[in-house]
């Protein structure tokens, strides 16, 4: 597994401070503490009910410009459910002390959903069932572009076909992936949180309450998030959350969806990084996915 990326640019409290002064005056002398130094970005608490988040690498800033395009769009959205996401307060711009963007968001209570079991989570899987509902509407133009999430499945063959070859035992994962090649292809282009696990669902007092990290929002295709239901549930949670959308996606898309799950179980299990719940969810999606088998009318 490889460890996390080098920072390439590292912040103190000053620095930090001196930030906010220049575009968030009114914020800058509230209590700041350090509180995570991520793969892409570094989270500092601001006072009770804000966090400061900054990229640490350039290749991370991208995520938080995305970040701030779509979320003002797509919270609000969510928030009809009463479900919290990291709407940016302020917008921090690029400066002579720090060369990137940076935002001001919400402090969002929880724990993540890595601390739950699937059999938990099942208590909640109508409820982001219908969170998708609400996100998988049609992208605008100037939505953020990924060349990987929710892209076709095609796009992708050559680097999961290189992961299936190094474990020619997990068959019931090469029958994923051809299955959902075979299947049609989507014809949306909707919104999609494009980094949709455990990690970035937060759970407070055992019900869902807030989706984080839309780093990678961008339009694709919807299945590339319903894989979400081989991350985090188990059969009996599958089920629920596939009858919760029944009449919003059709069985060609939770074909894609099962081939998606296939996809990410081997990227947690071979590219995670340094953390080992990310290497235990390749396992236990491994698990799932191994349970059963595509068919007609079948994810």
């Amino acid at each position: 597994m490889a460890d996390s990326p080098a920072a390439e640019r590292s912040l103190e409290e000053d620095d930090v401070r001196a930030l906010l002064r220049r575009d968030a005056r009114h914020l800058a002398d509230l209590p700041l503490a350090l509180v995570s130094d991520g793969w892409d970005n570094t989270m500092w608490r601001l006072g009770a009910d804000l966090a400061v988040r900054i990229p640490r690498r350039e290749l991370a800033a991208g995520l938080i410009q995305h970040e701030q395009r779509a979320l003002p769009e797509l919270g609000p959205r969510l928030a009809t459910l009463g479900l919290r996401t990291p709407i940016p307060l302020v917008c921090g711009r690029p400066s002579e002390v720090f060369p990137w963007p940076w935002s001001v968001v919400p402090w969002i209570d929880g724990t993540s959903a890595f601390g739950t079991s699937r059999a938990d989570n099942a208590r909640w899987a109508s409820r982001l069932a219908e969170a998708l509902r609400l996100l998988h509407q049609p992208a605008p133009n100037d939505a953020p572009h990924n060349p990987v999430r929710g892209v076709p499945l095609i796009e992708r063959d050559d680097v999961m076909r290189a992961r299936l070859a190094e474990h020619s035992e997990l068959g019931a994962l090469h029958d994923a992936w051809d299955a959902g090649l075979a299947a049609p292809p989507s014809t949306e282009r909707v919104w999609i949180h494009g980094d949709l696990h455990p990690g970035n669902i937060l759970v407070r007092h055992g019900a869902l309450t807030a989706l984080i990290d839309f780093g990678d929002a961008t339009a694709g295709d919807p299945a590339y998030d319903l894989a979400v239901a081989w991350l985090l549930f188990d059969a009996e949670g599958r089920e629920l959350f596939r009858r919760a959308t029944r009449d919003r996606y059709d069985d060609a898309t939770w074909t894609r969806a099962h081939a998606w799950a296939a996809y990410l179980a081997l990227v947690f299990l071979t590219l995670s990084d340094d953390r080992p719940d990310h290497l235990a969810l390749g396992r236990s999606t491994i698990t799932e996915l191994t349970s059963e088998r595509p068919g007609p009318g079948q994810p």
